[in-house]
């Protein structure tokens, strides 16, 4: 993977990364963590393509050895599917490169309509510990784990003797954008690398080279809070529309003008529910520093419905109904408004 078309902040992390690996600083355990949507797979592939490579020079892999074509072949052919929240959706084992595993959501295997898990369970992390014993067929093995967030607790006992007793060139990288959701057991053994939101004006010239008017990046750019991958993704599609449709239904339920049921209905109606909500989030943090420190009661209420918006999302990944999710949560903004 060419990381010639990399932002400005995945090359910090990158060079950073490589710098460490270069000098031998870089541990067998590596916990790439940031907000969703900042490019961290990205990252992490072209740093495990960098390790694997057979002729690396300056920083990057040839991309013309062996382990580099195999690289190339896997991401042109691999099942790979992104969720809503930009995180790898990727049944186990699948790379055309033997010393590259990658362990991501899979879909159910039982009868019935296929549904992709909403976490990573023991027996994945089990297939990789055994598969990290293998021998490399090149000079290192590298397993990632992706969303390393989304693993859960009891799969992790099935890799810590991994973490804790490592073989020689056996490398496991986990990516997370809230690792504050992994065991203190798992973070304490890991070398912590961060991707964190760039400078303003360095996300608006990103912004600008993408394409996107000066104005309405700007615009994005606020409505995301500095985050320049989603200020990107909505402006590509109709995110900035969207967002004035939800502060639109936000605004006639507080008024008592729309039907919280009806409006959740329409939200949970397609698949775009947990971009509604996380709109919805950020709205009530922008009604909440409107109305600063002179109305404590309601700056209250906003920070406890924010929180809420943010439950509700995690809960439309699990088998819960939508429209049950989205109905509470708006019942709520509603009579907290009439109070």
């Amino acid at each position: 993977m060419s990381v010639a078309g990399f932002a400005p902040w995945q090359v910090r992390v990158y060079e950073q990364a490589v710098a460490a690996l270069d000098s031998g600083r870089l541990g067998h355990a590596l916990l790439l963590c940031g907000p969703a949507g900042l490019g961290k797979r990205e990252v992490i592939e072209a740093l495990a393509q960098y390790l694997l490579c057979q002729d690396r020079r300056d920083g990057q892999a040839c991309g013309q050895c062996r382990s580099c074509q195999l690289v190339a072949t896997r991401s042109q052919r691999d099942p790979v599917e992104t969720r809503p929240d930009g995180s790898l959706a990727q049944p186990h084992g699948h790379s055309a490169h033997p010393d590259l595993l990658f362990v991501g959501y899979e879909w159910r295997t039982k009868p019935g309509p296929p549904r992709m898990r909403t976490e990573i369970v023991i027996e994945q992390m089990r297939q990789l510990s055994e598969r990290l014993e293998v021998s490399a067929t090149f000079q290192a093995r590298v397993a990632v784990v992706e969303p390393a967030d989304a693993v859960n607790y009891s799969a992790w006992n099935a890799i810590l003797k991994t973490l804790e007793e490592p073989l020689p060139g056996r490398y496991l990288w986990l990516v997370a954008a809230n690792p504050a959701r992994l065991p203190a057991t798992i973070r304490s053994r890991c070398q912590r690398l961060e991707m964190r939101l760039p400078p303003r004006a360095e996300a608006l010239e990103w912004l600008r080279g993408r394409g996107h008017a000066p104005e309405q990046a700007a615009e994005a750019l606020a409505a995301a809070r500095g985050h320049p991958g989603l200020a990107d993704a909505w402006l590509q599609g109709e995110g900035l529309a969207l967002r004035r449709e939800v502060a639109t239904d936000l605004a006639a339920l507080a008024a008592g003008r729309a039907d919280p049921l009806e409006v959740a209905q329409r939200w949970s109606g397609d698949e775009r529910g947990e971009e509604r909500l996380r709109h919805a989030a950020e709205h009530a943090v922008a009604e909440a520093a409107a109305c600063g420190l002179t109305a404590p009661v309601r700056l209250h209420k906003l920070a406890s419905w924010f929180d809420s918006a943010n439950r509700s999302r995690e809960l439309l990944r699990s088998t819960v109904r939508a429209d049950l999710v989205m109905a509470e949560l708006l019942l709520t903004w509603r009579d907290a408004a009439r109070q």
